[in-house]
């Protein structure tokens, strides 16, 4: 997904002179085609994350669309005020590509896992927030992401996932896409974002098993959140979970939760959030280790749906 993010900027680069390219401190060789065809249009800083963001904010202010790419974390937590003063305050097009979103780097600890990325981006205004299932549709986004008037941040997994996108399904910034339709109007809907849609269409398929129907929303722009669909889809729902690589604060399902609370609706549903709890992670592993600790593997996710559904006896 990373690789193919990257490619995409020089693709549009290729196509639009405004794109530009600006890395923190990145790997040997990231874009070496770009930076020998255009290299007043590649840049390569140092560890100066809210100097670049400023950076960014002034070729912004001077007619370029900067695409600058480093870890989430430090592309989130450590330049926020320059993300919020510099880029969101003046509605600039400036994109921004976090590394590793969610569980990424786990071997690192908590100092890398970017867990609250989504709550803090969502919380700027004009900030757009992305998070692809898979490289395919990433490059759908980065299409997208060309004309696209307000900052955006492009959140990142760590590549490799399973392709379930589909390019028929259309792509727009801020509109979800049904992944799997409920054959009946009994049934549970279950929304997620990112990487964690594959494993949520695993669980969806082993409760179909049990006999459950069920509705997967994927939603690919966390803000602005489409809203219509969420409202519509859950209006006859059983239930409504929400599966998430992020913490239960702030993230996709408080904007679910959000969203549901603004439409009043005359029947709400029971609704659930499954994610990383209000807590630093406190151990070390590969992503998916993480991931089996917080519940967020498919069998997991499926084994706490059957509780919710009381197909099964709670532990």
């Amino acid at each position: 997904m990373r690789k193919t993010c990257v490619n995409m900027v020089y693709e549009l680069a290729k196509r639009d002179e405004r794109v530009v390219f600006i890395g923190s401190d990145l790997s040997p060789g990231l874009l070496d085609d770009m930076k020998r065809d255009m290299p007043e249009r590649h840049f390569m800083e140092g560890v100066t994350e809210a100097n670049v963001i400023g950076m960014a904010a002034g070729l912004a202010m001077d007619g370029f669309i900067p695409y600058v790419n480093t870890i989430a974390t430090f592309i989130t937590r450590r330049c926020y005020e320059q993300v919020a003063l510099d880029l969101c305050l003046h509605d600039l097009p400036v994109r921004l590509i976090g590394n590793g979103g969610g569980l990424v780097y786990a071997p690192l600890g908590p100092s890398h896992l970017a867990v609250e990325d989504i709550a803090i981006m969502r919380a700027l205004p004009n900030m757009t927030v992305t998070a692809v299932a898979d490289a395919d549709e990433m490059v759908r986004l980065m299409e997208a992401t060309l004309d696209w008037p307000h900052p955006i941040y492009i959140r990142l997994g760590k590549g490799g996932d399973p392709i379930v996108s589909d390019a028929g399904a259309g792509f727009a910034i801020g509109k979800g896409i049904v992944m799997r339709e409920a054959a009946s109007d009994d049934y549970a809907l279950m929304i997620t974002t990112g990487v964690m849609t594959n494993r949520v269409l695993d669980a969806a398929d082993q409760l179909a098993a049990d006999g459950v129907d069920v509705t997967v929303i994927h939603l690919h722009t966390v803000k602005p959140l489409d809203t219509d669909l969420v409202v519509e889809r859950a209006r006859n729902a059983r239930c409504i979970c929400t599966v998430e690589e992020h913490t239960v604060v702030g993230g996709l399902g408080s904007a679910v939760l959000d969203a549901l609370a603004e439409a009043k609706l005359d029947r709400l549903p029971p609704i659930h959030r499954f994610g990383i709890p209000d807590r630093f992670v406190d151990s070390y592993g590969v992503q998916d280790d993480l991931l089996e600790r917080f519940g967020l593997q498919a069998d997991q996710i499926a084994a706490s749906m059957r509780t919710v559904l009381r197909l099964e006896d709670v532990a």
